[in-house]
């Protein structure tokens, strides 16, 4: 790669999650050496990061009865994995348990315009991406995704294939290949090494370490689930308090990261949990927000709108709708 100024400049956001790659991790530091103004940024970004990791949450989790609690009894399982895979384990495990519950209601309208046999084959492109990374073998034939498409382009037409492709076969067929291709993914030594995941490979527009790419596999799991749940008249259980501490925090310092350094400072926080300064650092707080964990990553998945989600708010309505807004402009799902 190139050690240009506006080259490092793209790579500043990847350097402060940890995410370059061997190459640019010689190139970046030398540059920010000799460059004042890369550096005031770079470790404005890196301190942004250390601010919203913070210390752990502690949300309540919510009860669950039912094919819930088979879901949870299913959890020890993650103990196979290292402790960045575990709250995708989960997450499997929980939508395993659930889909027995679809017997003979495969055709129920679920999310969009997908029903529950289109969702699980959404989930089964959609985890294909890492898995396609981590040397595990696809499922469903390549699409014919155009050289240079943008990523989100690329993504929903992979998707649509997908779900075209599964609604040609039985629902079983196709949680059998999604099951498969999960327990494919969990058995990489990715999944159970911390340090190999701390690669950073590009993902959904996004430079990350392979560990933060497990969770965002891991939300985008437990939201489906929950959207299969809600259809079906069932609650689905929150993710264990240690695993929903690390989706809010991922999200949090995305969030943080997009919303940049001269966005109106407000101080949001998670009911019971910790809170961060989102936006400038260079003058006063000028509002407070809280969301519930669970309604804040129901704002990112997309199934809150900015209007819609609970929340406490005061101070400038302005700059809460600013960042509710930039929450809801993560959403993919």
């Amino acid at each position: 790669m190139t050690d240009g100024h506006e080259a490092v400049r793209d790579l500043l956001a990847a350097w402060a999650f940890g995410a370059l790659d061997p190459a640019e991790e010689k190139t970046v530091p030398a540059h920010l050496a000799r460059c004042e103004s890369c550096a005031a940024e770079a470790a404005r970004l890196k301190e942004t990061v250390r601010l919203l990791d913070g210390p752990p949450l502690h949300a309540p989790a919510r009860t669950a009865d039912g094919v819930l609690s088979l879901a949870l009894r299913t959890r020890p399982a993650v103990s196979r994995v290292a402790g960045h895979a575990a709250p995708y384990a989960a997450a499997v495990a929980g939508l395993k348990a659930l889909l027995p519950e679809l017997a003979g209601r495969w055709t129920t309208p679920v999310v969009h315009d997908w029903d529950a046999h289109a969702t699980v084959a959404h989930l089964l492109a959609a985890d294909e991406h890492l898995a396609g990374r981590l040397g595990v073998d696809a499922r469903v034939p390549p699409s014919r995704i155009e050289q240079g498409a943008h990523w989100e382009d690329a993504w929903n037409r992979r998707s649509a294939d997908v779900i075209a492709h599964e609604h040609g076969r039985t629902p079983e067929e196709t949680v059998a290949d999604w099951a498969a291709q999960a327990d494919a993914l969990l058995a990489t030594p990715e999944a159970r090494d911390a340090e190999l995941a701390a690669r950073a490979v590009m993902l959904m527009g996004m430079r990350l370490p392979v560990a933060d790419h497990f969770l965002v596999r891991a939300f985008e799991t437990w939201i489906h689930t929950d959207d299969i749940g809600r259809a079906l008249g069932l609650a689905v259980p929150l993710p264990l308090p240690e695993h929903l501490d690390r989706l809010v925090r991922l999200a949090v310092r995305i969030l943080g990261l997009a919303l940049g350094p001269t966005a109106p400072p407000v101080l949001f926080s998670v009911t019971g949990g910790a809170e961060w300064v989102l936006g400038s650092e260079a003058e006063p707080v000028r509002a407070e927000l809280s969301l519930d964990p669970y309604d804040f990553c129901l704002l990112v998945g997309g199934r809150y709108t900015p209007e819609t989600v609970p929340r406490g708010a005061t101070g400038d309505a302005a700059a809460v709708r600013n960042v509710l807004e930039r929450a809801a402009s993560l959403a993919w799902l």
